[in-house]
């Protein structure tokens, strides 16, 4: 465990920790420490307290001494040369014809430094300034440029409200404010309105903006209303809601005796219903083996008689039957059996063949003859053959 002390420099400004050694320090008391800018006189605004450092931590520095009045009076002398340097810089800022505006001057502890803050609207070239500057007061010269929330903690003054900006009298940090802080509280979007002397949106937007948000630890909880149709567990017992009025914000049950019953929905809890998983729920459904596909209409007229076949065969036989002969007739039907029984070649075969042959190389087709009339195709076409 590690003993600390907090310092402040400012009256608002932020909290410094130190170790206070071997000393035996009281909240309120002013002490000398050592800090990046020198020697300083700061108020100790936190008393020791015992705390567990982090391991990747710095070691803290140690404070020097507790002020004597030695040292308070040479603050106020400080305080004093503040106000010379001040008019002293008005007036060379003046001669160089800067557009700056001097807001505060501080003095070091030990006069090792003279620190000038301004605020600008751009960048300003201000290395003559300083030239001047040092060679008046013969020590270190820093210029810093600060905003317009700075500039209203160190000037000070009076809000809308009356009161001194908090800023300037308790706010170590300043904390980001948005426009959205304005619109949870329901608050005028004039930015006249909302903000402060400083031209920026007031920071006391940010005290009231986690008691709208719903992260305030002590915000009651919105109570949700109960499911109409659900169940229920009442101070009267268990039943089902069969109506919700929302302007009361009570509930009418059936209870599981018959008797119905108004509460209020803060004295309603939902009952829970165990809901089982989809996999029990479902039942399981026997898969059976698929029937054994269908022929297709091509493959059912596959094994059929051609029609020309059907129409050669019922010719011949009127033929046979008018007198050419059974056995002629038979003999033409089995040879037009055997031909339609042949395997015809792909239509893809005989697609690609076409174009791969020339057209001068096509076959001419024969000329159509006249059937005789009574003779049928197949007998016409071994006649011209022959």
């Amino acid at each position: 465990m590690e003993t600390i002390i907090g310092v402040r420099f400012r009256t608002a400004g932020k909290i410094y920790h130190f170790s206070p050694g071997q000393l035996t320090i009281a909240k309120g008391q002013h002490v000398i420490v050592e800090t990046a800018r020198g020697m300083e006189c700061g108020r100790v605004v936190t008393g020791p307290e015992e705390i567990e450092p982090a391991p990747d931590a710095q070691p803290l520095k140690v404070i020097q001494r507790i002020a004597n009045a030695h040292d308070l009076q040479r603050v106020e002398d400080n305080r004093k040369h503040e106000k010379e340097a001040r008019v002293i810089c008005k007036k060379k800022i003046r001669e160089h014809g800067l557009l700056m505006k001097l807001v505060s001057v501080e003095y070091t502890f030990d006069l090792n430094k003279i620190i000038f803050y301004f605020t600008a609207d751009g960048r300003i070239d201000f290395r003559d300034l300083v030239k001047d500057l040092a060679s008046v007061f013969r020590t270190r010269i820093e210029l810093r440029q600060i905003g317009v929330r700075d500039e209203a903690k160190m000037m000070g003054g009076i809000g809308c409200c009356g009161r001194p900006l908090c800023c300037a009298t308790f706010l170590g940090d300043f904390e980001p404010v948005s426009i959205r802080m304005a619109k949870e509280q329901n608050l005028s979007l004039n930015p006249t309105k909302i903000s402060g002397i400083c031209g920026r949106l007031m920071c006391c937007l940010k005290y009231e903006s986690d008691c709208y948000c719903g992260q305030c630890p002590k915000q009651v909880k919105k109570i949700q209303p109960p499911q109409q149709g659900g169940r229920v567990v009442t101070v009267d017992g268990e039943g089902k809601v069969i109506s919700l009025n929302q302007q009361r914000r009570t509930a009418t049950i059936l209870l599981d005796n018959s008797r119905t019953v108004v509460a209020a929905w803060e004295d309603v809890i939902e009952q829970e219903v165990e809901v089982e998983s989809a996999e029990q729920k479902a039942p399981e459904v026997k898969r059976e083996p698929r029937e054994e596909r269908r022929p297709s209409k091509r493959e059912r007229t596959g094994s059929r008689r051609p029609r020309e076949g059907r129409e050669h065969g019922s010719r011949s036989g009127r033929n046979g039957s008018n007198g050419n002969g059974s056995n002629g007739s038979s003999e033409q039907a089995r040879e037009h059996s055997s031909r339609s029984r042949r395997s015809r070649r792909p239509r893809e075969n005989r697609s690609a063949e076409r174009q791969s042959r020339p057209h001068n190389a096509r076959r001419p087709r024969a000329p159509r003859e006249k059937q005789e009339s009574g003779q049928p195709k197949e007998q016409a076409r071994q006649d011209a053959k022959s």
